[in-house]
């Protein structure tokens, strides 16, 4: 069969690289007649630069950091897009036992509770004498900075002067916790559970308690790239879609641990990948918790690039000092998602698809069906500290955030 579209695609190892790695390895990628190549990087800031000299055509990427390339924030930097996202959730932070100790002392428990477990932290901090805690992220443009910051902060801890926040590459998180290199850590999985499992971390509390159904992982396009192949970009979009209908069957799950467990991939063992896709996470000390939602693939739209998320993304960096707001900084970070590009390449499948492209974050209680056929299903989505995010009213959001 020859094969019309060449597609190279960029990816860290972790779980939510799962639709590209399922797209090519289960045929989802061949039967849309793409010659799909993988390429696993280290770093984030490997793939940006590989995005930006056209190594890459897509990637797996961090959901902010395309928008804080065309923000000029992050070089050398490629102009970028957003036609798709790779699921939700997927994030936790892990502890050293013994700052675990220290909160647990405070009251924190092992159900993960974001609020609880937050003011057991601002404790342990209250409580202790000499250096500050230190904290690694896994990049300054990423969900983990921001949801890191968001608990923190909504916690009554700053940031900046009550804790240190580092940065890492994923894999190396466990390592320097164990090392006492540093105290706790916000990374994506499986290095959650390798602490745990491996170097006698604790689980403090999981993205999907801080922020329930939150980006996460999106596909980056070179812009360039895709304005200049956009049937290649389609037909990929199509293919990832399957992917992830596949990837979200629990039938699946066993199969999909052991793809993304080879060294090409994630590269650690299946036993490590199967406790964020199954949602029953070792929290440390023997104890396990059930976690709904923690890894969603498919359901809640969740491969929707939804400008909303970027606009959230956007209010972070200017809360955090990473930008100033303006009216085109905003206007940059909006345009960045690209959900026109998405329905575009997925009207012909007939799926149920979100007909807005912004929705009010943290507005949604329960599960709640949405669009004329009601075939949809979104939510829950609320912030821990009922916080709520109105797009058509940045400014103000802004405005109401402090920094500490």
């Amino acid at each position: 069969m020859t094969m019309s579209h060449a597609i190279t695609a960029g990816f860290v190892p972790l779980l939510d690289s799962a639709l590209l790695v399922v797209a090519k390895e289960k045929g989802f990628a061949e039967a849309q007649s793409i010659d799909l190549t993988l390429v696993r990087e280290r770093s984030w800031a490997s793939i940006r630069d590989r995005l930006a000299v056209r190594h890459f055509d897509v990637a797996h990427i961090l959901g902010p950091m395309p928008i804080a390339c065309n923000l000029g924030l992050s070089a050398p930097a490629p102009k970028m897009i957003v036609p798709m996202a790779l699921g939700l959730g997927g994030n936790a932070v892990t502890v050293s036992a013994a700052l675990w100790q220290a909160m647990a002392g405070e009251g924190a428990t092992d159900d993960l509770d974001a609020r609880a477990n937050g003011l057991a932290l601002r404790g342990a901090i209250a409580n202790r004498d000499g250096e500050p805690l230190r904290f690694g992220v896994v990049h300054p443009y990423s969900g983990h900075n921001y949801e890191l910051r968001y608990w923190l902060a909504a916690s009554g801890i700053d940031p900046d002067r009550d804790i240190e926040i580092v940065v890492l590459p994923p894999p190396d998180m466990g390592d320097a916790l164990a090392q006492g290199l540093i105290d706790g850590y916000c990374a994506g999985e499986p290095w959650n559970t390798f602490g745990v499992l491996k170097r006698g971390g604790h689980l403090a509390t999981v993205k999907a308690a801080i922020w329930r159904s939150s980006p996460e992982k999106v596909l980056g396009a070179n812009a360039r790239w895709a304005e200049t192949h956009p049937e290649a970009l389609a037909a990929l979009l199509v293919a990832l879609h399957q992917a992830s209908i596949w990837c979200g069957k629990l039938e699946n799950r066993e199969e999909l641990a052991h793809l993304l467990a080879q060294p090409a991939y994630v590269g650690r063992d299946a036993e490590l990948l199967l406790p964020a896709l199954s949602g029953r996470l070792p929290v440390g000390g023997g104890a396990v918790q059930s976690v709904g939602d923690f890894f969603v693939p498919t359901a809640k739209a969740a491969t929707f690039p939804w400008k909303s998320h970027a606009l959230w993304f956007y209010t972070q960096m200017v809360r955090w000092k990473q930008i100033a707001h303006a009216a085109e900084h905003q206007h940059i970070a909006a345009e960045t998602y690209r959900p026109d590009m998405y329905r575009a390449a997925l009207k012909t499948l007939g799926i149920a698809m979100p007909s807005a492209s912004s929705k009010v974050e943290g507005a949604l209680a329960v599960e709640t069906p949405v669009g004329s056929s009601g075939a949809l299903m979104l939510g829950p989505d609320g912030f821990f500290d009922g916080g709520r995010f109105d797009p058509d009213d940045v400014d103000a959001y802004i405005q109401a955030q402090h920094t500490g």
